[in-house]
């Protein structure tokens, strides 16, 4: 009987009894048990279960691409926490920035944490860090204010244009578009400007215009703007004009004007017709008062 025969009959479990009795007097009958045994006991993976070659190949690309990323896992963990440690950081100076702000033609008083106090004129701005006031002693000005400052303390008032130091004294910062000044009202004050470094005493006024530094005196005690009057002293007409529009919220507009001509004297700001009145009378010229918030001042009169 043919052996390979008996073999694969052996294999499908299909032998009679009579065939089975001549295999197993082969030679190699317990080696073939042997084989059968063993398969018994073999398991195939959990891990891998691959249809065809197709489904292979694309399982091993989708895996690639996922070890290929996890490098950068870590990494963007320790981006997700730096950018929310910024947030915080940022976040919490942010909210702790104290900025009081004016409109035109309003005023405001604030006391700051040493219980100096503070006048805004209109249409200005101070920031400071409230919380830490004690360890950041500094305030940052855009536009003009009045400074009482308490016995003994110390801090910086911050401009584009200028830095002013002060200990336990009175004065007064304006800083416009290329006008700087810095009057002292009491006491003792320092200015840094550029390369110009002056120090202050009481009546000393402090100012830069379009560039040139002018020095000068003052005789009142305390800025004029606070009893709601602007004064000046040769200063060009466009700054006179910048003010009045800063107080009463309106638009001046000129005809046949030189804004350059220096102009003495002030307004008030309470009654538009007496702050016109005083402003062109003494200058030859005339005004229009067009609408609610439009102004015209007209040249020379005839």
């Amino acid at each position: 009987m043919n052996k390979e025969y008996l073999i694969e009959k052996w294999l499908k479990g299909d032998l009679t009894d009579s065939e089975m009795e001549v295999f197993s007097q082969l030679e190699d009958y317990q080696f073939n048990m042997d084989i059968l045994e063993s398969a018994k006991h073999f398991n195939a993976s959990h891990f891998s279960n691959i249809d065809d070659f197709e489904t292979f190949k694309k399982e091993r690309l989708t895996n690639k691409e996922v070890h290929k990323l996890n490098w950068l896992q870590p990494l963007i963990r320790i981006a997700s926490v730096v950018i929310i440690a910024f947030g915080i950081y940022f976040t919490f100076f942010y909210n702790h920035l104290t900025r009081v702000q004016t409109l035109a033609s309003e005023k405001t008083t604030i006391e700051l944490p040493d219980y100096s106090k503070v006048t805004l004129n209109a249409l200005s701005e101070i920031e400071y860090h409230k919380a830490d006031w004690e360890n950041n002693r500094l305030l940052k000005l855009k536009g003009e204010a009045y400074f009482k400052v308490a016995k003994g303390k110390i801090f910086d008032v911050v401009t584009t244009d200028g830095i002013v130091t002060v200990v336990g004294t009175e004065f007064n910062v304006k800083q416009r578009d290329n006008y700087f000044e810095v009057k002292c009202f009491e006491g003792v004050v320092e200015v840094t400007s550029d390369t110009i470094i002056r120090q202050l005493k009481a009546g000393d006024t402090y100012q830069i215009l379009n560039g040139k530094f002018i020095h000068k005196k003052t005789t009142y005690k305390v800025p004029q703007w606070t009893h709601n009057i602007s004064n000046f002293n040769g200063i060009p007409l466009y700054e006179i004009i910048a003010e009045l529009e800063r107080q009463y919220n309106l638009k001046v507009t000129f005809k046949n004007v030189d804004i350059n001509r220096i102009f003495t004297g002030g307004f008030v700001h309470d009654n538009i017709e007496n702050a016109l009145i005083s402003i062109t009378e003494p200058m030859n010229l005339n005004y229009e008062i067009s609408t609610s918030n439009q102004v015209v001042i007209h040249g020379d009169k005839k």
